[in-house]
C-alpha cells in the first residue's frame, strides 16, 4: 500500500476538533465497503462538527484528491469507496437537531443510525418508516445518498418520498438550504442558490419529455440523478430530490429533513409456502392486489443455507412447514385488529384459490407480535444469509438491483436464471416481491480471471433484459462502480449527457465522489477490485485448525463480506468495543479486513505480528459474540489468538503475560500464603509500581486470593456427574464450588471430582490463561491433560460440569480445533452446571425464595447460546422473579479490565448497560452472574456482590 502524503494531514489535524487516521492501517480499514471493490484513500477524516468537514474539504481540494462522504459503509455498488479524503460521519455527528412531534418532522445530521432514531420515536409512536435491512448500522445521511427503499416501500415509499429538506455543504465550501420549490415561483435573485435553482429548473423543462421517454416507469428507479423531480409537471419540485440518490457527488449533507410516520402497532403476517419458485412469482401479483404493506421473498437455498446458521435454525423450523421451493412474506398493517385479521383471511382464501393448500403449500399464520419479529429478523439476514456459504465462490452483488413490473416477474426471472446457468453458476433469490425488485446474487469467484469475465458477460446480458422488459437495473443499492457504467443502455446518452450537466453544474472540479452515477470506470475493473490480479493469500502455520474453510485461516477471514452487522449498537452481544469507542478499528469488521489487508501483503511485510496489528486488536475482548451473531461467523476471538501467537513467537511475552498465562501453574504456592500475595493492594505503592512494571491498572483492585482455596471432598468411585474447579473459583471464590458440591448432591447422583491422575500433580486447568496471552502449545498441553482426566467419564456416558462459563466451554470450543482426538460431541458432555441441572429440576428440593433476581449472562454463554438453560434453572427457584439484562460484555474480560491501557474502555463497556441496570436494582435484588470476571466488574462498577446461580440454588436448598 503507498504510503499517504503526510503533510496536508497532518496540517488538517491540528486545525479541527475531529479526528484524522492517514496511517497504513486505517486507510485500509476505510478501502472496502460490502462491495466487491477497494480502493485506498489517501486519508480518513472523523469530523466533530460540520466546520471539521469543511476543512477537510478545503484539504482535498488543496492537496488535488477527491472528498467521500460515508455513514455505516455497507453499501453494496462500491458508491463509499474512493482515493482522496473519506468522511466518516458515524462517530459524532449524529444526532436529532429538532423533532417536531405534532408535524411528525425531525431534522437529524448524517451519521444517525437508522435503528438509533427509531428507538428514540418509538415513545412517541413515530418511526421512520423506511425499513431497510440493515437499519442496525444503516444512516440516514447514508440511505439519502442511496435514495434508500427497505421492505415496506410499497406503501411508505423510498428516501426520496421521505426527505423534506438538506442543509448541505456545496463543492465549493458555500451552504445552502435544499428544500420545495412553490409552484410558480422560479427564485429570481442573482444568489447562487437561486441561479442554481433556475438552471436545474431550465434542464428539466427542456429535458422533460426525454425523461417522461426513457424514466422506467417503476417505484424502484433509484439509477442517476432524480431530475425526474424538475420537469415542469412534476407534483414537487423540490431541489432536496435532487440530492437523493446522489451518492455524495453533487452535495454533502449537513442536516436532514425528514417526514414520521405513525407507528403501526397492529399487524399480523402470513408466510405463504409455494412448491416452486415460479408459483411464488406468479402468485405475488394476486397477493399485492390484497393491500399488504410488504411481500417479501425468500427461496429454497436460503431456506437452507440460514438452517446451518445457529441463531436462525429454530425460527426457522417455527415458521417454515416441509421443504418449500419459495417463500412469501405477507404482512398487513391496518389500524384495527379486526381488518387485519379479515385480510389474513382473505390471504388464506386467495391461496386456496390458487391452489396452494397443505400439503402442496399454504399460509402459516403469525398473529403474535414475537413471532413476527423472530420471522423478520430472519428476512432481513437475507444478505447474509446468503454470503454465509463457505467456498472459493462467493454470491457476487452486481445485478441485484433489477426490478420490473409484477406480471413481468415470472419471466424474468426465469430467463435471468438461464442467463446464470449458461455461465455455469446460480443465485439465491430474495427480497422486495411486492415492488417486482427481487435481490440476487450470483456465486462466482472473483480471485480468478474467468470469474470476472463472468461477472461481466451476465452484467452485459441481464441489463439487455431488463431494458427489454423497461425495468430499472439500479433498482434499491445505488449506482456506485457497480452499475453507473450501464446508465447510457437504460437511460440513453443523451440522459446521461444531462446527468453529466448536472454534476459539472454542482460540482465544477469533480472534487466530490467522482467515478460515481457519471463518468464511472468499467465495473469489470479488477485494479478496482477486493482481489486485484495481484492478490494472493498466502499459507500461514496457524494455532488452531482452520480447515473447515478454504484456504484456511485466510478463508475464514474472508468470510468477512463487510455488511457491518458488527456494528449494531443495542441488542445481542456484538461488538462491545465497538459500541464502547465508535472506531472502525474495534469492530469485527475493521479487525478482519486488517486481518485480510496484513495477511496478503498489503501492509508491508511482517504486518501479522506488529505494534499496528496489536494496536487494532488490543480492543477485541474475546467475548465470542462475533461468532454466534456475525452470520458469517466470522470467529475474532479464534484469530486474536493467532495474532497473539504470531506476536509472542516474534517478540516474546512480557511480564504481565506471563503473570497471566501462567495463573494455573503458580496459583497453588501463592495460595499458600494469601497474605502475600494480595500485598498488591493493602501495601502502599505497591499498586502504582504494578501498574509501572507489570501495566496492571493501579486504581483497580486485583482479586483477592481466598484464605483457603476449594478442596474436593471424597467422590463417588462410579460417578455419573464430575464436578470441575476452575482455577479462578478454586483460589479466589471457593464457597461458589462449594455452593456447587452442595447443589449437585441434592440431586441424589453420584458425585465425583475432576482430579490430576498423580497425587501431588497440581489441579486441572482449562488452558484458558494461555490462550489469552497467546502462549498456545502451554494451552495445548493444559487442556490436553485435562482432557485426558476427563475423558474416562465422558466414555462411561457420565458428564462433567463446572461454574465458570470461559473454563466448561473452551472444550466446546477451543479444544476441537486443538486436540486431534477431543471431539465437538465429547465437548458436549462438558457443561455447565445449569444444562446439567435443566433436566434434573424435579431432583431439587428447593425452597421459596421471595423476591427478584437480575441475571447478566456471561459472553461465552450467550455465544454458545446456553442461557435457556441458565434462566430456566434460575427461574426454577419458587418465588423467585428473574429478569434478564440486555447487556453486552461486562467489559472485564479476564485480565482486560485490569490492564492500564484498557481498564477505562473496560468501564464503558460495563456502563453501555450492565452497571446502570445493577444501580437501579433494589438492594433486596439478587445480581446473578455466572461469569468470575462479571462478579468482579459488577462489584467494581457498583459495590454490589454478585452470585453465580448455584449460590442462588444453595440458599433455596437451606
Amino acid at each position: 500500500m503507498p504510503p499517504a502524503k503526510a503533510t496536508p494531514w497532518k496540517r488538517l489535524a491540528q486545525e479541527i476538533e475531529g479526528e484524522v487516521l492517514s496511517d497504513a492501517f486505517s486507510r485500509g480499514r476505510y478501502a472496502t465497503d460490502a462491495s466487491i471493490y477497494q480502493v485506498i484513500p489517501s486519508a480518513v477524516v472523523v469530523p466533530k462538527r460540520q466546520e471539521d468537514v469543511e476543512a477537510a474539504l478545503f484539504a482535498a481540494r488543496a492537496a488535488g484528491v477527491p472528498l467521500t462522504g460515508r455513514g455505516g459503509g455497507t453499501s453494496q455498488a462500491g458508491q463509499t469507496v474512493n482515493t482522496g479524503v473519506v468522511i466518516d460521519y458515524t462517530k459524532y455527528l449524529n444526532g436529532i437537531v429538532e423533532l417536531d412531534i405534532p408535524g411528525r418532522r425531525a431534522v437529524v445530521e448524517p451519521g444517525l443510525v437508522l435503528d438509533e432514531l427509531n428507538r428514540l420515536l418509538k415513545p412517541h409512536g413515530l418511526w421512520f418508516p423506511v425499513d431497510v435491512s440493515t437499519a442496525s448500522r444503516a444512516t440516514i445521511g447514508g440511505m439519502t445518498a442511496n435514495n434508500s427503499c427497505g421492505s415496506r416501500s410499497i406503501r411508505y415509499g423510498r428516501m426520496r418520498d421521505n426527505v423534506v429538506s438538506i442543509h448541505a455543504l456545496m463543492a465549493d465550501g458555500s451552504r445552502a438550504h435544499f428544500g420545495e420549490i412553490a409552484p410558480q415561483a422560479r427564485p429570481n435573485t442573482d444568489a447562487p442558490y437561486d441561479r442554481l435553482v433556475r438552471e436545474m429548473l431550465d434542464l428539466g423543462a427542456r429535458e422533460a419529455g426525454e425523461i417522461a421517454a426513457r424514466f422506467p416507469k417503476l417505484q424502484r428507479r433509484v439509477g442517476g440523478y432524480n431530475i425526474d423531480a424538475l420537469v415542469p409537471d412534476a407534483p414537487v419540485h423540490n431541489m432536496a430530490h435532487l440530492l437523493v440518490g446522489s451518492e455524495g457527488t453533487l452535495a454533502l449533507s449537513e442536516r436532514i429533513e425528514i417526514k414520521l410516520s405513525p407507528l403501526p402497532t397492529k399487524k399480523v403476517l402470513g408466510v405463504c409456502h409455494f412448491p416452486s419458485f415460479r408459483a411464488a412469482m406468479e402468485a405475488t401479483r394476486h397477493l399485492v392486489a390484497l393491500g399488504p404493506q410488504a411481500v417479501e421473498l425468500v427461496d429454497d437455498k436460503m431456506i437452507a443455507l440460514g438452517r446451518e446458521i445457529p441463531m436462525l435454525r429454530a425460527t426457522l423450523e417455527a415458521f417454515v412447514r416441509g421443504a418449500p421451493g419459495a417463500l412469501l412474506l405477507v404482512e398487513f398493517a391496518e389500524e384495527d385488529d379486526a381488518t387485519n385479521r379479515e385480510r389474513l383471511s382473505a390471504l388464506t382464501e386467495t391461496m386456496a384459490g390458487l391452489g396452494y393448500t397443505w400439503p402442496k403449500g399454504g399460509v402459516v399464520e403469525a398473529t403474535d407480535p414475537a413471532f413476527q419479529a423472530q420471522i423478520w429478523a430472519v428476512r432481513a439476514q437475507g444478505l447474509n444469509i446468503m454470503m454465509s456459504m463457505k467456498a472459493a465462490g462467493k454470491p457476487v452483488s452486481f445485478v441485484e438491483d433489477c426490478a420490473v413490473e409484477l406480471e413481468d416477474l415470472p419471466d424474468f426471472t426465469d430467463r435471468l436464471t438461464a442467463v446464470f446457468r449458461k455461465h455455469g453458476t446460480d443465485g439465491t433469490w430474495y427480497a422486495h416481491a411486492s415492488v417486482g425488485l427481487l435481490h440476487v446474487r450470483p456465486v462466482l469467484n472473483l480471485k480468478e480471471d474467468v470469474g470476472v469475465k463472468a461477472l461481466r458477460a451476465i452484467a452485459e446480458e441481464a441489463f439487455d433484459i431488463v431494458a427489454e422488459y423497461k425495468g430499472s437495473h439500479s433498482g434499491e443499492h445505488g449506482d456506485g462502480i457497480v452499475r453507473s457504467e450501464f446508465h447510457e443502455r437504460m437511460f440513453g446518452r443523451r440522459m446521461v449527457e444531462s446527468f453529466e450537466t448536472v454534476k459539472d453544474r454542482f460540482d465544477p472540479d469533480g472534487v466530490l465522489n467522482p467515478g460515481r452515477v457519471v463518468r464511472p470506470p468499467r465495473m469489470d475493473d479488477r485494479s478496482l477490485m477486493r482481489y486485484p490480479p495481484s492478490y494472493k493469500m498466502p499459507e500461514v502455520e496457524t494455532a488452531f485448525d482452520w480447515s473447515g474453510w478454504p484456504g484456511g485461516l485466510g478463508g475464514a477471514v474472508e468470510m468477512c463480506n463487510n455488511n457491518g452487522a458488527c456494528r449494531k449498537l443495542k441488542g445481542g452481544a456484538m461488538c462491545p468495543s465497538y459500541r464502547a469507542t465508535r472506531n472502525e478499528r474495534d469492530l469485527t469488521r475493521g479487525r478482519a479486513n486488517t486481518l485480510r489487508l496484513a495477511l496478503t501483503g498489503q501492509l508491508g511485510p511482517d504486518a501479522f505480528a506488529s505494534d499496528a496489528m496489536a494496536d487494532t486488536m488490543k480492543l477485541c475482548v474475546s467475548c465470542k459474540a462475533c461468532k454466534r451473531e456475525c452470520p458469517m461467523s466470522v470467529d475474532m476471538a479464534k484469530m486474536k489468538i493467532e495474532v497473539l501467537a504470531a506476536r509472542a513467537a516474534r517478540h516474546g511475552l512480557s511480564l504481565r503475560d506471563r503473570l497471566v498465562g501462567d495463573l494455573p501453574a503458580y496459583a497453588p504456592y501463592a495460595a499458600r500464603a494469601p497474605w502475600l500475595a494480595n500485598l498488591r493492594d493493602t501495601l502502599p505503592g505497591a499498586a502504582w509500581l504494578s501498574e509501572r512494571v507489570a501495566g496492571l491498572a493501579a486504581h483497580r483492585p486485583l482479586p483477592r486470593w481466598a484464605r483457603r482455596p476449594f478442596r474436593a471432598p471424597e467422590g463417588a468411585a462410579e460417578p455419573e456427574v464430575v464436578l470441575f474447579a476452575d482455577t479462578f473459583n478454586r483460589y479466589f471464590e471457593p464457597t461458589h464450588l462449594e455452593d456447587a458440591t452442595r447443589v449437585l448432591s441434592a440431586t441424589g447422583a453420584r458425585l465425583g471430582f475432576a482430579s490430576a491422575p498423580k497425587r501431588r500433580e497440581r489441579p486441572l486447568c482449562c488452558g484458558r490463561t494461555y490462550l489469552a496471552t497467546g502462549q498456545v502449545e502451554k494451552a495445548r498441553a493444559e487442556i490436553a491433560r485435562t482432557a485426558a482426566a476427563l475423558r474416562p467419564v465422558i466414555e462411561a456416558g457420565g458428564a462433567v460440569v463446572g461454574i465458570e462459563p470461559s473454563c466448561l466451554l473452551t472444550f466446546r470450543d477451543e479444544a476441537p480445533r486443538l486436540l486431534p482426538d477431543w471431539s465437538a460431541e465429547m465437548g458436549k458432555r462438558v457443561m455447565l452446571i445449569e444444562e446439567y441441572l435443566a433436566e434434573r429440576l424435579d431432583t431439587l428440593p428447593l425452597k421459596p425464595l421471595n423476591g427478584r433476581a437480575l441475571l447478566h449472562g456471561h459472553c461465552h454463554q450467550k455465544a454458545e447460546a446456553v442461557m435457556g438453560p441458565v434462566e430456566k434453572v434460575l427461574a426454577a427457584v419458587p418465588g423467585l422473579d428473574v429478569e434478564t439484562i440486555e447487556s453486552s460484555c461486562c467489559g472485564m474480560a479476564g485480565s482486560f479490565g485490569y490492564q492500564a491501557e484498557t481498564a477505562e474502555v473496560s468501564r464503558a463497556m460495563g456502563e453501555l448497560s450492565l452497571l446502570p441496570a445493577v444501580r437501579a436494582a433494589t438492594p433486596e435484588t439478587w445480581i446473578v452472574a455466572d461469569g468470575t470476571s462479571c462478579r468482579h466488574q459488577i462489584a467494581d462498577g457498583t459495590g454490589r456482590r454478585a452470585v453465580p446461580v448455584t449460590s442462588v440454588l444453595a440458599q433455596a436448598l437451606a
